[in-house]
């Protein structure tokens, strides 16, 4: 949502079908007008009602019109390498920012999005500063926010934690404390969703942010492997055994997803209590579960460390989604007129209907129109007030990486690996 991270709609076999025929005819490298279709390539989940509303407006007064295809679940990064340098290339495609695209500006593939900007400048003064540049590489942006910002919550079951007489907790002692009650109570505590690794990863990044602050993984970034191997590391590492060994995410976790509903699910039905998960989590449940959402899905922040180098106001996640552009698309001028209207109000309201956030100027406005006002106010001031918003470790990194950094973490979860078996799994990552 990851990510990687909402619930699919669609079977792969369907959609390799899909994208086999419809995007047959993308590709060439003059620029256009008249009549032709532009292909949108996104991930798929509950979101893209949003996606296909705005390629709806779009194709009112467009002559190029644009066609929406859809990738589901953990497959979206691997179908969207075996197609980006074919003729069933998309000219649009959702990413997350620069980790995740820098293979393809490498290879020539993208275009540089500054001759779109010098024409409309809105398409840069229209989005937070800080998220548009995290889709900048080598100086040059090659990204457009396209959804909303994912920081990584610590959500639950209302319900569960009064039957439990349970809070939720503050401190990492707190969610011990509350682990160890919950067991008594016959519930798993945390749902996890270990069969997708990703999610597995959200633990490592908050605790490595609360117990060594932002700057450990930033270092690892630059290269730096001696920061792996550092006290703080190892340290994080002995906090997430701990929570491991107590019990917090039963003995299934690997078997269970979020990408299938799972997970969601086990929160849902008040099996579990708590799911670290990032905000899109809010409309998983009001798509699969709406009474639930409504009445009982709770969410708060990650717990602090007593000790630790991090900020309590931290957070981590995936500070948007990205449009990028094909440098082979046949259409720039309808590509541009597409793009702009990722800042438009109708787009606002929209992923404010369904629990997301925008990263628009515009945003703060609409915010009382929002299907949950409350939730998406806390999210906004939480961003905005963060010291530090770490982007997910596996889209910090290229893709090429992924697997490494989610083998490591499912590894040392599932006790295969040690801490030294981790760390050197980490040092063997490539930041370029």
């Amino acid at each position: 949502m990851k990510k990687r991270a909402w619930l699919p709609r669609a079977t792969a076999g369907g959609v390799v079908l899909a994208l086999g025929l419809s995007l047959a005819a993308c590709g060439g490298s003059s620029s256009g007008s008249g009549s032709g279709r532009i292909h949108v390539l996104v991930y798929g989940d509950a979101t893209n009602k949003v996606e296909k509303q705005i390629v709806a407006t779009f194709n009112k007064t467009s002559k190029v019109k644009a066609v929406l295809d859809t990738i589901p679940g953990a497959d979206y990064q691997q179908k969207l390498q075996g197609i980006i340098s074919t003729k069933q290339a998309p000219d649009i495609f959702y990413n997350w920012g620069a980790g995740s695209i820098q293979p393809f500006v490498k290879a020539g593939l993208l275009m540089p999005l500054d001759s779109f900007i010098a024409k409309d400048p809105g398409l840069k003064s229209n989005f937070l500063p800080s998220v548009f540049n995290t889709a900048v590489v080598d100086g040059k942006p090659y990204g457009i926010p396209m959804r909303g910002t994912q920081p990584v919550l610590l959500f639950n079951n209302k319900k569960v934690l009064q039957d439990a007489g349970i809070s939720e907790p503050t401190t990492w002692d707190d969610l011990l404390a509350d682990v160890k009650k919950l067991k008594a109570e016959g519930k798993t505590p945390i749902a996890l969703g270990g069969g997708d690794q990703w999610p597995t990863q959200m633990w490592f990044e908050y605790v490595y942010d609360r117990i060594a602050g932002p700057g450990l993984f930033e270092k690892a970034l630059t290269g730096d492997k001696s920061a792996w191997d550092s006290p703080d590391s190892r340290k994080a590492l002995s906090m997430l055994k701990q929570l491991v060994d107590a019990g917090a995410f039963g003995n299934n976790y690997d078997s269970v997803k979020f990408t299938d509903g799972g997970s969601p699910a086990l929160l849902a039905t008040g099996k579990a209590a708590f799911e670290l998960m990032g905000s899109w989590e809010y409309s998983t449940e009001q798509d699969a579960n709406a009474d639930f959402t409504k009445s009982d899905l709770g969410y708060g922040s990650f717990p602090s460390m007593a000790g630790g180098k991090g900020n309590a106001a931290d957070v981590v996640g995936n500070t948007n989604n990205y449009y990028s552009v094909l440098k082979k698309t046949k259409y720039p001028d309808a590509v541009m007129q597409f793009l702009k209207l990722q800042y438009s109000d109708e787009f606002v309201k929209a992923h404010l209907a369904i629990g997301n956030l925008p990263t628009t100027t515009n945003t703060p406005k609409f915010l009382d129109t929002a299907s949950n006002p409350a939730y998406l106010k806390y999210q906004f001031n939480l961003v905005k007030q963060a010291p530090s918003f770490q982007l997910s470790w596996d889209q910090a990194y290229p893709p090429s990486q992924t697997t490494a950094i989610h083998t490591a973490v499912q590894e040392f979860f599932d006790g295969k690996i040690n801490a030294d078996g981790f760390i050197k799994a980490m040092q063997g990552l490539s930041a370029s």
